[in-house]
């Protein structure tokens, strides 16, 4: 057996301001694709897709943003220590670590941009909210690509998607995002039954994350802060 593990080659100071800057980064643009999404009549751009997930599971479960996005990355974090085939608690306060200013930041900026931002009224602002959400997803997965990369702190999700792109997808950051959009799907279908309402999270953003978000974090791996390589990966053991 041997283990897959990568050195980390950057300096604690270098690895919390990158990090500082990725976590400021996911929580507006996933901010931004629920705003975006409210403020058009009738909704039909959605969020991202963990996003929308977790953001329809906590309003059935009548949570707010802060529980429903901490609660249910807990839940994730279970899972991820499944895949791994270990518990691994230096692991699991890292996921928990980003968790708590990652939800608190998510309340912050919801309740800025709730007043901040108008209703849309005519297709210009339609266009511009729909803009607005493809820009929260691209954010969203800049930010991934960062932390993913300095790995001094992951939300469980992107941990998830971590997980799956080096032990089963062969590096693949397309794929591995597909396939870690198995659990939100459960929550959604869970919301769905418990509240018989999609809620407006799901609809084209929700596409376009879908289908593109995996590849701007690709992209992103060798375009945003090119010279940050993946730092101290563990995906488990392996028999090779």
């Amino acid at each position: 057996m041997s283990s897959k593990k990568t050195p980390r080659t950057i300096s604690m100071t270098s690895s919390v301001i990158y990090f500082a800057i990725s976590l400021v980064f996911n929580s507006a643009g996933n901010v931004l694709t629920l705003i975006s999404s409210a403020k058009i009549h009738p909704s039909f751009l959605g969020a991202a897709y963990w996003t929308a997930a977790e953001n329809n599971l906590g309003i059935a479960l009548h949570w707010s943003l802060f529980w429903a996005f901490f609660g249910l990355g807990l839940l994730t974090a279970v899972l991820n220590a499944i895949l791994v085939g270990h518990w691994s608690w230096s692991r699991v306060f890292g996921n928990i670590i980003f968790l708590g200013p990652f939800s608190l930041l998510i309340q912050f900026f919801d309740n800025i941009f709730v007043g901040l931002l108008p209703e849309a009224h005519g297709i210009v602002a339609d266009i511009i909210y729909v803009l607005m959400n493809f820009l929260g997803v691209a954010m969203i997965a800049m930010a991934i690509s960062i932390y993913q990369r300095v790995n001094l702190a992951l939300h469980p999700a992107d941990d998830l998607m971590q997980i799956l792109r080096f032990k089963y997808c062969h590096g693949n950051a397309a794929t591995a995002m597909w396939f870690s959009y198995i659990p939100p799907t459960v929550m959604a279908i869970i919301a769905f039954c418990i509240t018989r309402d999609l809620g407006g999270s799901f609809g084209v953003g929700t596409l376009f994350a879908f289908f593109f978000q995996g590849g701007i974090t690709g992209l992103s791996d060798k375009y945003v802060f090119p010279n940050l390589k993946h730092q101290a990966i563990d995906v488990g053991k392996s028999d090779n």
